[in-house]
């Protein structure tokens, strides 16, 4: 177990996030999380955190996972005093942090997060690596299973994924899987582009538009100007923002505001 000290950090508010559909409360506090084909469990009491990895697994992999170089409390300070809405959404998700995830899962994760809710999302993902992803054992010899690679699910039609319940989800991923496995669009490019660059290259695969495009950006290639839109938002927007969202203000980290408002509309409404 690495044990850490760590300010603006909170497991459970980043589990129920709508980041990341992998992560698993085994009790109070604690969470089990699959990202990467890595399996790790965390446990919280309040500023305490445990991970249960080695030192060096903590610092090469869930120490950039988790932002925790990023100084959260300056983001926040950011927020105009007179600002009532967002002030209240920084103290309600005073924990969260932008995830660095992998970036495949996250492209197939947001296909299928359109016109969905959290629960249903986060049941089509673990149903998916189930039936496609690679069979893994965690140190307590249970079985897990990592994301399928675009590879694997490029050989799928939609018939072999009508188990998961994806609906017309199905065909987008069926046909972004080819896209990749073919190198019609390459990943690694991907990752190497600035924000609008890799927003237009992700919205050349099938069933990627805007709002999912802006999403990979923010939490996978961790372009935190990203500022996805969806109907929480919009409806933010047109209730608190009826002028249009301080961008300027919170250039160059307007996605963490977006992360707390989203996460404050989970909670409140």
């Amino acid at each position: 177990m690495t044990e850490q000290v760590l300010a603006d950090f909170d497991i459970g508010q980043i589990a129920r996030s709508g980041q990341c559909f992998r992560f698993r409360p085994l009790a109070e506090g604690r969470y089990a999380l699959v990202a990467g084909g890595r399996y790790i469990e965390i446990v919280q009491r309040g500023q305490m955190v445990g991970f249960d990895c080695t030192e060096a697994e903590f610092e090469t992999v869930w120490r950039p996972y988790f932002d925790l170089d990023a100084d959260y409390g300056h983001y926040k300070q950011a927020v105009a005093k007179r600002d009532a809405y967002l002030q209240a959404a920084v103290h309600v998700g005073s924990g969260l942090r932008i995830l660095r995830q992998e970036l495949w899962e996250t492209i197939v994760c947001f296909i299928i997060s359109q016109q969905n809710h959290i629960g249903r999302i986060t049941k089509c993902v673990e149903n998916l690596c189930t039936l496609f992803g690679e069979t893994c054992y965690n140190k307590h010899g249970e079985v897990y299973h990592a994301f399928p690679t675009a590879e694997r699910l490029a050989g799928c039609t939609a018939e072999d994924l009508a188990p998961i319940r994806l609906g017309y989800r199905a065909k987008y991923i069926a046909a972004a899987a080819r896209q990749v496995a073919a190198g019609e669009v390459d990943l690694d490019a991907v990752r190497g582009m600035k924000y609008t660059a890799a927003r237009a290259e992700l919205m050349r695969l099938t069933g990627v538009g805007v709002k999912v495009a802006e999403c990979i950006c923010l939490f996978a290639l961790h372009h935190i100007d990203a500022f996805p839109v969806d109907t929480h938002i919009r409806q933010m927007l047109d209730a608190h923002y009826p002028k249009g969202f301080p961008m300027r203000r919170y250039k160059g980290f307007a996605g963490v505001m977006q992360q707390y408002a989203f996460y404050y509309e989970l909670m409140t409404n």
